[in-house]
Formats: structure tokens, sequence, C-alpha cells
């Protein structure tokens, strides 16, 4: 008997959830198995590692895999690249080591966006209030101009204004109007960017 006023059922063990029911069967990666299995091994050569250090190799393999990308793209080492066809990134954008862009759902980078070392940018999550903790996937954008600082955490559903920059260490969790200035866990406004010229 669930005396905890909670809809769930309480397994044996205590637990609410029963992932041993989830089923993500209805979600489609946008490639098949193959083309998936190919990814995974040049990601692992070519973007994971720091063995290529050249850009220009990079942005033809992003393309080859269905990816939009500008000009001038500069993509460090050790970046994590979901799917590169659910990516589109405009021109002389930046990103920087350690990023990971986990994109179940689509990612769009507007141009002369500067995603810093270790951003994670987070498309998928769970249902916590179903038994069978549903996958959940939104989109994310961000617009041209804008700055995610070091280490940023940008969750699904999420539009980042143009010009705007996140802070370091931040986690955006709502929409980031445009030439804001936001930090914090939860990220809230701090300021407004303006330009100098």
């Amino acid at each position: 008997m669930n005396t905890t006023g909670n809809s769930f059922e309480q397994s044996t063990d205590g637990s609410w959830v029963d992932l041993s029911r989830f089923d993500n069967r209805w979600y489609c990666p946008g490639r098949g198995m193959f083309v998936r299995g190919l990814w995974y091994v040049i990601s692992l050569l070519v973007f994971e590692g720091a063995c290529v250090p050249c850009y220009a190799p990079k942005r033809w393999l992003l393309r080859l895999f269905g990816a939009k990308v500008g000009r001038g793209l500069v993509i460090k080492p050790r970046v994590w690249i979901k799917y590169p066809w659910r990516l589109a990134v405009g021109d002389h954008c930046w990103v920087g080591q350690g990023a990971w862009i986990d994109n179940l759902a689509d990612v769009r980078l507007g141009s002369h966006v500067c995603v810093s070392q270790q951003v994670y940018i987070c498309t998928g999550s769970h249902d916590y209030r179903k038994q069978t903790f549903d996958l959940i996937t939104r989109p994310v954008e961000v617009a041209n101009g804008a700055w995610l600082g070091a280490k940023a955490l940008v969750i699904g559903g999420v539009t980042i204004g143009a010009n705007a920059i996140v802070a370091a260490g931040s986690v955006v969790t709502r929409d980031v109007p445009v030439a804001a200035i936001v930090a914090g866990q939860p990220a809230r406004p701090i300021g407004e960017r303006r330009c100098r010229g």
C-alpha cells in the first residue's frame, strides 16, 4: 500500500521508478545503425581525442554526416557531438575544448557564437513523474553573437538570445533574453551586454 500520497506503486525495494519498463522505441535518432556506428568511430578518432588539431577536416566530416556548418568554424580537441545531423552552426563559431553537444534533439548555433570549454548542451531528459522514466527531448538554440562561458550547462527547450552571455558555471533552465548577462544555478539576469565598438 502506498502511504506517501504519490500515485506511484512502490516496488519491493522501495523505488517508485521501474527502469526495466523504460521504452524509447518511439525515439528516432535520425540515421540508421550503420551511420551511427560509423559516426561513433569517427568521433572517437577525430573529435574526442587530441590527434587532429586542424579545423578543416572536422568541418568537412561534420558536413559529410549531415551537419549544417557555416564558414570558419573553430572546433577544439575533445569535443563530443552526439548526432551531427541534428546540428546547425552559423559562420565563425568557436567550440572550446571539452564541450559536449548532447543533441538528441536539434541544436542550432547562430553565427559568431562562442561555446567555451566544457560547456554541456543537453537536449534530453526524463519524465520523473512516470514510473517508466520516459525520455523527453527538446531543442536548443543559441542566437548570433551569444557566449556560453566555461562549464555552463544549457537544458533542452532553451533559447539563448542574440548577444547574450551565460557566465561560467551557470545552469540555464529558461530562455535568456537578447543581450542579457545571466549567472548562477539556476541562471538569472545580472546585467546587460553593451557594445563598445
